[in-house]
């Protein structure tokens, strides 16, 4: 899973069917500063309630292809999850840089 922001929604007039109903979002790749890191990104809506400026979970290539259980959709990219925070662990010394 990925990080993500969305920004925007797409309107299609026509589009497969195994898609009536769903919402698609324009998302923006972050990395775990929320910085972007890539080319934004249209996603399928599986929670049905993420919006503008949310912060996401992304899935993306052959993992969101069955996303919905029961339901097959072509897409290459879906929203899974909302980010209510993100916390980073600091780096941690193993010791294993050697002392000459």
């Amino acid at each position: 899973m990925d990080l993500g922001k969305v920004i925007g929604t797409v309107v299609a007039t026509r589009k497969d069917p195994s898609l009536e109903g769903t919402r698609l979002l324009l998302v923006q790749p972050l990395d775990e500063k929320y910085k972007p890191i890539s080319e934004p990104l249209v996603a399928v809506d599986t929670l049905h309630d993420a919006g503008v400026d949310e912060i996401v979970y992304i899935v993306t290539g052959g993992d969101a292809v069955s996303i919905i259980p029961g339901k097959r959709m072509p897409v290459d990219v879906a929203i899974v999850g909302l980010v209510d925070s993100l916390s980073l662990l600091d780096e941690v010394d193993t010791g294993s840089e050697m002392e000459n």
